[in-house]
């Protein structure tokens, strides 16, 4: 299985970086996992948009897969009341 490198975008990094530390570290792990398996099995795909969601906790991860170039692109993270909002 080849492993797929995690692109994080300025906003998401920006969000990450301002969360607690514990926080920060579960959701570091949870995107370490994409790098393995992209679609993990309490993956949604939205609809509207064609994005990916994973929860972790009160967060949410939203991001892309290219499968051409094995790339997954987190477009945002955010608070679940938040995140979808643009």
């Amino acid at each position: 299985m080849s492993r797929y490198e995690v692109v994080v975008e300025k906003r998401a990094r920006r969000f990450l970086e301002r969360l607690e530390q514990r926080d920060r570290a579960r959701i570091i792990t949870a995107l370490r996992l994409l790098e393995l398996e992209p679609r993990p099995r309490q993956v949604a795909r939205l609809a509207e948009t064609g994005e990916y969601r994973v929860r972790v906790g009160q967060y949410r991860i939203i991001y892309e897969i290219r499968d051409n170039v094995l790339v997954v692109k987190v477009v945002r993270i955010g608070h679940r009341r938040e995140v979808y909002r643009s």
